[in-house]
């Protein structure tokens, strides 16, 4: 995926030649995460697509340094280092001379090859400090390959497409700075997006797609919503949620605080700091130490940070008193706001942020009951999930990678007996799952749920994390019926996750028009003229004592621009108010979805409004 060209290549000693692998012509596939599996036909298709972007550039930008251009998912990317900036209007070009490449039927055939003959090769053409950097980044003993196709090689371990012929359906689609091997002590490079699809129809639903996802963007509808603030003033990655937004925080959060009850959780408050010798007992600091804040030290030596995470927090409540095995399973809930060191070019919105609360909690109880938990914690989830009336969801079983020492605690049967457990409690459910591994806590498998949206987009919204760790490295215990200590297992779990990346989510999954118990504003009353105000403040004041978030425009504007205004902001109600309505006890009812639904008597008005509530 490392390229660059060359004119009148010779072929250098000791070069291996083979055929790239296998022709894609015809094939097509879905788009479902097909880009993960190095063998797929839209993961060869979409790498293809990066060189031949590369390719391209060259042809027209000689002097262009390349670095590295995977496919990725719903595309690819590849990153640059250009003599001189390259606009927007640029990209049409290159996609120009991309197709007419294409249309050369190039066949794209494997070289490997040695180190030093690589090096050679690199230098010859000129392609450094880039692509030396990447072959000396190639461990030893590993077979390094180069795929070429006309004038045009690339340091890659592939695979490809056989001809570019097959390369039909693409489109560039944005520009963006990218540091050299994402280290921002690197030079900014600059990246090139694009798609690839196998039909025509795939790529011009994909770019529907894209309108879409951009007329949705939870930026975009926060600011012209009233939703919420990102101010430089504040700092990068710290959104204030206006007073429309705070309603909708508050109300997500009265949800769930509700549902744990329901469901046996306990609620706890603790601070947001703490000494920083928790997170090494926990084996958190080694972990995430580049994603904590520097701590604060006083001047008895104390050292405090911002917490980015609760969980020792929750610990030391379970340890602070005995407990027995009658006491378990014992849940400990939170909406704990944390802290993390983000890297500023990665944040976003309210989907990455430097500050957040997660909907957490801890769950202590005998290893007997994990099953039985793991599925009451499932059941929670499809509660949540059922009032946000999400259905397209999958469920991705995260397990360690045996052979990686460093990043997962070294103990076989601890895995060995959570990744069972796991396994079992989904499989009584009837649950399909999809099993990944490398993707475990360090201290524990874990059960993510994977949410699409509207446009067929993955979140990963929900956790549950089983721990056998934790209990040791705080000495956590709780007496069995045998009268004797034992460990109890932790379970990390966390419906909504995150409320930041929650609210991202629901603001672009439902374009900003928010179901009816979660808007802002449930219901604006519009009197048509100053003489309608008593009456339209009767209306408002009915509804708010049943319950409903009201609000009276009683703007000097005309009603046409009021009711503009609501639809813009995407009110699900409009109660329009005049003479017949103030004489007869009546409101003219206007809905978001359905239009002009007519005059009713305001306790219709309500009887709906409840029955659409739940």
């Amino acid at each position: 995926m490392n390229g660059f060209s060359c004119a009148a290549l010779e072929m250098p000693i000791g070069v291996k030649l083979c055929r790239g692998k296998g022709s894609l012509a015809g094939i097509m596939q879905p788009m479902s995460r097909q880009y993960d599996y190095p063998d797929s036909p839209l993961y060869r298709l979409r790498h293809s697509a990066a060189h031949l972007l590369a390719q391209a550039v060259l042809e027209l930008y000689p002097d262009a340094k390349l670095g590295v251009g995977p496919p990725i998912d719903n595309g690819f990317y590849y990153d640059f280092d250009f003599s001189q900036p390259l606009r927007e209007e640029d990209l049409q070009k290159i996609e120009q001379k991309m197709h007419e490449i294409a249309q050369r039927e190039l066949d794209i055939v494997r070289l490997e090859t040695s180190r030093e003959e690589a090096e050679k090769l690199i230098r010859d053409i000129g392609q450094v400090p880039y692509k030396i950097e990447l072959l000396h980044a190639i461990p030893e003993g590993e077979t390094i390959s180069f795929y070429k196709q006309g004038d045009f090689i690339d340091l890659c371990r592939g695979p490809h497409v056989a001809n570019t012929r097959e390369i039909k359906h693409f489109k560039l689609l944005s520009l963006a700075g990218a540091y050299w091997r994402g280290d921002e002590r690197n030079k900014m490079l600059t990246r090139i997006y694009g798609t690839a699809f196998f039909s025509q129809e795939e790529l011009e639903d994909y770019l529907h797609k894209l309108e879409e996802a951009k007329r949705r963007d939870h930026r975009k509808l926060g600011r012209e919503l009233g939703l919420f603030l990102i101010s430089p003033e504040v700092g990068s990655g710290l959104p204030m949620l206006l007073p429309k937004g705070a309603t909708v925080r508050r109300v997500l959060e009265e949800f769930i605080l509700q549902e744990e009850l329901k469901a046996g959780y306990q609620h706890v408050r603790t601070p947001e700091i703490a000494n920083l010798n928790l997170y090494r007992t926990s084996g958190h600091y080694p972990y995430y130490k580049d994603s904590m804040y520097p701590p604060m030290v006083f001047e008895d030596g104390e050292e405090l940070i911002l917490r980015p995470m609760n969980c020792p927090h929750h610990f030391l409540i379970y340890k602070s008193e005995p407990r027995s095995y009658r006491d378990l399973p014992l849940r400990i809930a939170e909406l704990g706001t944390v802290y993390r060191y983000e890297k500023s070019g990665e944040l976003s919105g309210l989907i990455r942020v430097r500050c957040f609360t997660i909907n957490d909690a801890h769950v202590f109880l005998r290893p007997e009951q994990i099953k039985a938990e793991v599925q009451h914690n499932i059941e929670l989830i499809n509660t949540v999930y059922k009032r946000l009336n999400l259905t397209d969801f999958w469920y991705r079983l995260s397990l360690r990678d045996p052979a990686d020492k460093e990043k997962y605690y070294d103990d076989d049967q601890m895995w060995e007996t959570a990744e069972s457990a796991l396994r079992q409690a989904l499989d009584e459910l009837g649950l399909e799952y999809h099993a990944v591994r490398g993707e475990a806590a360090f201290y524990g498998p874990k059960l993510d749920v994977e949410v699409r949206d509207c446009l067929g987009r993955e979140w990963t919204v929900s956790t549950v994390q089983l721990d056998f760790l934790m209990a040791h490295r705080f000495d956590l215990e709780y007496t069995g019926e045998d009268g004797k200590p034992h460990r109890p297992v932790i379970i990390h779990r966390a419906p909504i996750g995150s409320f930041e990346r929650m609210m991202g989510f629901l603001i672009e999954h439902y374009a900003g028009a928010f179901p009816l118990w979660l808007a802002p504003v449930q219901v604006a009353v519009l009197p048509i003229a100053d003489r309608h105000h008593e009456y339209g403040a009767q209306v408002r004041a009915r509804l708010a004592e049943a319950g409903f978030r009201v609000e009276l425009d009683a703007r000097r504007e005309t009603l046409g621009y009021r009711i503009r205004y609501h639809q813009t902001h995407k009110t699900p109600y409009m109660l329009i108010v005049g003479d017949k309505e103030a004489e007869g006890g009546l409101v003219a009812v206007r809905s978001r979805e359905m239009g002009d639904l007519g005059q009713m008597p305001l306790d219709a008005l309500l009887e709906r409004l409840r029955a659409e509530l739940g």
